[in-house]
């Protein structure tokens, strides 16, 4: 079952604010943003006390307020399609001009934990082009809060690898991406290493930008997910 929801959230965001002559301080404020998203749970939802949960995030050609738009690609399109999940997937929508933001998504996820039965450890996060990059964002910013993230096409900051080098992580991409090259994501694989992560890293070498419909249609990539625990390890 897939349904269109709306929440409206409650967003903490730190500002920077000049407080005198080269001094700055941060003032944290609080934002309404409105969210939609697509919701799917899996056809016996109610018989079981909780689920796993897969967090998706799409590209940037899904942005705006028609949630037809997510169907295109990814996980919402495979549902539309009558793919059969074992676990619920929320895929929220960003709005039209907007990137996605760690804190939304955050406040997103503690609404979505609280309405529905979710199993806190077992919590997983993707993402394609833009998604992914929103994906690696989002880990980074929580750091302790995923059982396994997998980014397609994506990319991210180096530097914070340390913070998600305990999380199994799978990343793909094609050879031959013309939109966001495949080093982005060798350099996220190559931090995490050096880490002493055992991330897994899948290239298509014919595959341009949509190395998505290959991804999302390995049924290993599914297996794996699901018998990822949320790790006690701290970053």
């Amino acid at each position: 079952m897939m349904v269109v929801g709306i929440l409206i959230l409650l967003v903490h965001r730190a500002m920077a604010i000049e407080s005198g002559p080269q001094k700055r301080a941060e003032m944290v404020r609080t934002v309404k943003v409105t969210m939609k998203y697509l919701l799917y749970l899996p056809k016996d939802y109610e018989q079981k006390p909780l689920w796993p949960l897969v967090l998706y995030l799409h590209g940037s050609g899904e942005r705006g307020d028609n949630q037809d738009l997510l169907k295109k690609n990814g996980l919402p399109k495979l549902i539309e399609a009558g793919k059969a999940f074992s676990f619920i997937v929320v895929s929220p929508q960003c709005p039209k001009g907007q990137e996605w933001e760690a804190s939304t998504l955050t406040t997103l996820l503690d609404e979505i934990e609280e309405k529905y039965k979710v199993d806190r450890d077992r919590i997983y996060l993707t993402g394609l082009s833009m998604g992914g990059f929103g994906a690696w964002t989002l880990a980074i910013h929580s750091p302790t809060r995923f059982a396994a993230v997998v980014p397609i096409c994506g990319g991210g900051e180096p530097d914070d690898a340390d913070r998600i080098a305990h999380i199994p992580i799978w990343v793909f991409h094609g050879a031959k991406d013309p939109i966001v090259p495949i080093r982005e994501s060798q350099e996220m694989v190559e931090a995490l290493k050096k880490k002493g992560s055992n991330v897994k890293f899948t290239v298509y070498p014919e595959a341009k930008h949509n190395a998505w419909t290959q991804a999302y249609n390995t049924p290993e990539l599914y297996a794996w997910l699901l018998q990822q625990k949320r790790s006690e390890k701290k970053p």
